[in-house]
Order: C-alpha cells, then structure tokens, then sequence
C-alpha cells in the first residue's frame, strides 16, 4: 500500500516538487515535466520521454547526459496532456528537433501525437514513437498493438545516446525504432498495486498464484499460474521471451531484470542466478546486464526480464556513458553544458481580452455547468476507478476529478 501521502490528489505534484528539489543539479521543473539543468546545445537533438507518474525512476529520474532532455510528468498512471508534451518538449528543443517517446499506450499515443502536430506548426522538427517490447499484450502478428512496459528503458536509452553522440534527428528516430524492433519484455506479478488514499489494490493475485503477463499501470495479468520457485520463474520468463527471438539477430544482448516496486533486490539476484545461467546455455552473451527496479508501479510485487538484442551500433549506445539521477554509466564530461536561465516555461503567451456583458453572462452559466460537472466527478471518483480497474489501469476517475477540476478552474 502506497501509505506516505499528504492529500491524494496531488500526490504527483508533490512528489515531484521533492525530486525536483533533490536533484537540482540535473533537472528544473516546466509546466508539464522536468528538463536538463543545462541548456540543449546547438546541433543536438532533443530526446523527451514520459507517461504518468509511478513508475519511478522511469521517466523523469533518466533526465540527464546521454539519456533524456526532458520528461513529461503526467498524474498516476494517467497520460499528460497533450499542452503540457508540448510544454516539456519546447522547452528541451535546442534547435535540431525533438523526438518524443512513450510506451505505446492509447493516452499517450494520442496526446503526445497532438503536441506533435502542435510543434510542427511552431516550426519545431518534432517526431513521436510509442515503444511495443510486451510479448503478452499482442501476437507478434499485431506487434503494432503491444504495451510499452520496461523495455522503454532500452528504447529510450540508446535513442538518448545516439542524441548525446550528435546523430541528426532521422538518424535518433532511426536508432529508436531499431531498438524497439529488438526488444522484448515478459512480466508477472505476485500482488497488484495500491493507489495513493485507495484501500484496496487495483487487482488481486490468489494466494499461491501469480500473473503472468501485467501491465506497468496496475493492469492484471493475461493468466494466473501457480507461484513458481525462482528458478522455474527464471525459465519461464527467459523461454518466453526468447522464443520471440527476431529473425537474424545476433547472440550479444542487452538484458534487464525490472522489479515492479515492492521485489527486494536480493530476491532479484536469485532470479539473474538462473536468467543468466539460461542466456548463457542458448547461445547468447550478456552485455551490461541491469538487475534492478528501472520501470516500476508504485507498490506492486513482481518482475519481468527485458532482452534486448544488439548489433555493433546498439552495443555502443547500450553502454555509452551516462549520468542522470537515477542512471549512471561510465565517465561523462565534468561541467558539459551550460546552466539553464531561471525562466524555462516552456509555456506560449497567451492575451487574454475581456467579453462584452452578454458574454460575460453566457460565460457565468458555462462555468456554473463545469463546476457542476466537477462535483459530480468527485462523488463518482472511487466507482470510476472500480470500473477502470477491471480491463484497464484504475485512474480514470482521478483523472475526470483532475480534468474537471481545471476545466472549472479556468472556466472560473
């Protein structure tokens, strides 16, 4: 259960305000996310990735030299606006075009696609990719509709370093499609995970099961197993993943064992034990591995193990130095960049002009109907997220008290 909270409404909010605060060398805060604390030189791209909140370190703790320029920062598991993907986006712009990457989630994939189109007619180079690494959301026949779960981390991550490296915008794109065409991600859970003030987690495993097959944003598995011990945990998760080998690749790769949030380390390390040993049995070679939590959901049990296979210029960028405040790899450069002015907003300036008085009239009612709107959404908040829960991630009635909200807000 998610326990630490003051109001959980604004539990993204105030996470956000202490990481921002804590990591002040690397990152300042734009309405929407967080950007490098440095400026975005000129000739690089800029890479901005996001979702919504939870899953810690993913996104805004891979902000930094040779990963992102900026993260989007939505609510729990709930996508950003397509304004603030815009926001984010703008400010880490330098001037060679931005590449914005997400999992490939219908919120997202909508959202940061209109920030696309909103930064085109800007004049802003801007291109989107939604990451599909999980093998049990799809068939490999409709690999276009899998989720984006922890292999956004290697997708993400070789796109920011060939970003770092000074590769032209087609050429960061290219990398990160590349990237998401080798990666493949298996999952389980052993408990669901607890929102922020809720009191009951989004889903429930039985006692003496697992799931096979979550979802990072609270979604249950696609079936239930009977809990295995680590090492027939290990082999079902490397044969899964393997058996979706693409065709003529090599036998180096990169590899991540993710804990969801609430799997010890240790616990993890008994599980590589195996992983490892299986890799090693097929034929192929580890590069770099990473046993640890990368892309997390809040509070839930569980792991899953994400390979990634490389040829000579994925290897590179896998292992290419990095420094970001969840993420360090290698040396990076002492005093690389310039230091940020103090206004980043990021926001475009906006002339407010004042109605004649019927429309000022008009306008009372529409934001009396709003408000209206708002309280309703607020009495079925917990029936919203029940509903939710069933096929899908639990947010959507945190997100209509939210929305709401700040439609009656600036209606006001």
């Amino acid at each position: 259960m998610t326990r630490l909270f003051n109001d959980p409404a604004t539990f993204a909010e105030d996470m956000l305000a202490g990481f921002l605060d804590a990591n002040s060398h690397y990152v300042v805060g734009v309405p929407g996310g967080v950007v490098r604390a440095t400026e975005t030189p000129a000739g690089k791209v800029a890479v901005v990735v996001g979702g919504g909140s939870g899953h810690y370190p993913a996104f805004c703790g891979v902000v930094g030299h040779g990963f992102a320029d900026g993260a989007v920062v939505g609510n729990i598991f709930t996508s950003p606006s397509a304004q603030e993907a815009a926001s984010v986006a703008r400010a880490a712009h330098g001037d060679a075009g931005v590449l914005l990457l997400t999992g490939n989630y219908a919120g997202d994939v909508m959202n940061f696609g209109l920030a696309v189109t909103a930064l085109r007619a800007e004049g802003i180079d801007a291109r989107y990719l939604g990451v599909t690494d999980d093998i049990a959301s799809a068939t490999a026949e409709d690999i276009g509709k899998r989720r984006g779960i922890a292999g956004d981390f290697t997708v993400f991550r070789c796109a920011g370093a060939a970003a770092q490296e000074g590769t032209d915008l087609d050429g960061v794109e290219r990398v990160a499609v590349k990237a998401n065409a080798a990666t493949r991600t298996l999952g389980v859970a052993f408990e669901g995970c607890t929102l922020p003030g809720a009191d009951r987690p989004l889903f429930v495993v039985a006692e003496g099961q697992m799931d096979l097959g979550l979802g990072i944003h609270g979604e249950p598995g696609v079936s239930s197993h009977e809990m295995p011990t680590a090492t027939e945990l290990a082999d079902l998760l490397v044969d899964g993943v393997l058996a979706e080998k693409p065709a003529g690749s090599s036998g180096r790769i990169a590899v991540i064992l993710n804990g969801l949030g609430r799997t010890k380390y240790e616990e993890l390390f008994v599980v590589w034990k195996t992983v490892a040993a299986r890799l090693a049995e097929s034929g192929h070679t580890v590069v770099s591995p990473e046993v640890g939590e990368l892309v997390t959901s809040l509070d839930m049990a569980g792991c899953s193990l994400t390979v990634m296979w490389l040829d000579d210029e994925l290897e590179r960028l896998w292992t290419a130095p990095a420094d970001t405040p969840a993420y360090r790899k290698g040396a990076v450069p002492a005093g690389a960049g310039t230091r940020r002015a103090d206004d980043v907003a990021g926001a475009v300036a906006r002339q407010t002009i004042a109605g004649d008085a019927a429309s000022q009239q008009v306008a009372a009612i529409v934001a009396q109907g709003i408000s209206c709107i708002a309280a309703q959404m607020v009495n079925a908040e917990h029936e919203l997220g029940r509903i939710d829960a069933v096929a899908g991630d639990g947010d959507h009635g945190r997100g209509m008290v939210k929305g709401t909200a700040a439609a009656g807000a600036a209606a006001d």
